[in-house]
């Protein structure tokens, strides 16, 4: 099964050949979630790391008056759950229906040191996360609505486009309105009110579970801004 998994090339897992990946294979728990349900909350023991293989889930922190702020959205490939603490540092649900491979964390570790490959193939995606995360910050202090929609719009593209193998002019929103608005820091009223104004200027479509891209350098002209 995880010798034809479809992404293998983007995972934790993508640089193991013989013994190695039969090895991880072996720690390997495969997990399906249904949309909605929980994979870890926000400071519960962080017992487990996952892969997402299909589906895409939500990533927010609780905050202390009760309000959420989300802090990603992760998708197939995506590497959850690998805490410095003993907690988990936000919490994790599914957006649709998700499966998993999960790994012991204290198991994944032990195999870890003993493989340098998948130390450094943990470094690369840490790196990745943090350029997500600093772009985030970009995009929550110094951005307008229409600019911030029109980044993260781009951004999940070229996201898709990395587990498809090829870019799309449609961009799949499996994620509420409401999640698109609290990852942005914009009200659930001022993201539909601006998807509807782009698509009156003919910059998109919006299409069942997503939108379409029909101009995209002033889009990209918007993210850039």
């Amino acid at each position: 099964m995880c010798r034809h998994c479809e992404t293998r090339a983007l995972s934790v897992c993508s640089p193991l050949e013989g013994e190695a990946f039969y090895g991880l294979q072996r720690l390997n728990h495969p997990v399906t979630f249904p949309a909605r349900a929980v994979l870890f909350n926000q400071d519960s023991p962080a017992r487990h790391v996952y892969t997402i293989v299909h589906g895409v889930v939500r990533l927010y922190k609780l905050l202390p008056d009760g309000r959420r702020q989300i802090v990603g959205f992760a998708l197939p490939g995506d590497f959850l759950g690998l805490a410095l603490a003993d907690g988990y540092g936000f919490c994790a649900d599914a957006v649709t229906a998700v499966s998993a491979c999960r790994f012991s964390r204290d198991h994944f570790a032990e195999f870890a040191d003993q493989y340098p490959t998948v130390l450094r193939r943990l470094h690369e995606m840490a790196t990745h996360e943090l350029a997500l995360a600093q772009q985030q910050m970009v995009l929550l202090g110094r951005r307008d609505a229409e600019e911030k929609i029109a980044s993260f719009l781009l951004a999940l593209q070229q996201r898709w486009g990395r587990i498809h193998g090829k870019t799309s002019v449609t961009i799949d929103l499996p994620m509420g309105r409401q999640d698109i608005a609290d990852f942005l820091g914009l009200t659930i009223e001022t993201v539909s009110r601006t998807l509807n104004r782009m698509a009156r200027d003919r910059l998109l479509v919006i299409v069942p579970d997503g939108v379409r891209v029909l101009d995209a350098a002033k889009l990209d002209k918007l993210a850039s801004a």
